[in-house]
């Protein structure tokens, strides 16, 4: 099962696919390859969290909170320079556990979704 969720979704990661495996145990190959699709244009990777927290310092200091869906935080940070550095800094350190956050909310929407497409097809 492990396999198959790395070919079906490119860069996921340890947690992640675990998380994937558990969430996804009982579907269809069909099923599954819907979810990994809805999926794949939901996730975003700690690669990408890391970069956003990183241009925090050099500019835009919240851009990582926001588009993980936290826009009252990323607000914050934008207007705070990050919380005066402090906040970015813990992110750049707990950036892997952002992006998990994030991907387990939308792994959970998409199971949704795909459950409600299969029905709508059935």
């Amino acid at each position: 099962m492990h396999q198959r969720i790395i070919q079906e979704i490119p860069g996921v990661e340890g947690e992640e696919i675990v998380m994937i495996n558990e969430l996804t145990k009982d579907m269809s190959n069909e099923s599954f390859r819907t979810f990994s699709r809805i999926y794949s244009g939901k996730r975003k990777s700690s690669e990408l969290i890391l970069i956003l927290t990183i241009v925090g310092f050099f500019g835009i200091a919240g851009i990582q909170r926001i588009i993980t869906g936290e826009i009252g935080l990323g607000i914050l940070y934008f207007f705070t320079a990050g919380l005066c550095f402090i906040g970015t800094i813990v992110d750049l350190v707990n950036y892997k556990r952002i992006a998990l956050e994030f991907n387990q909310k939308m792994a959970v929407e998409s199971v949704a979704i795909t459950q409600s497409l299969m029905r709508s097809n059935s």
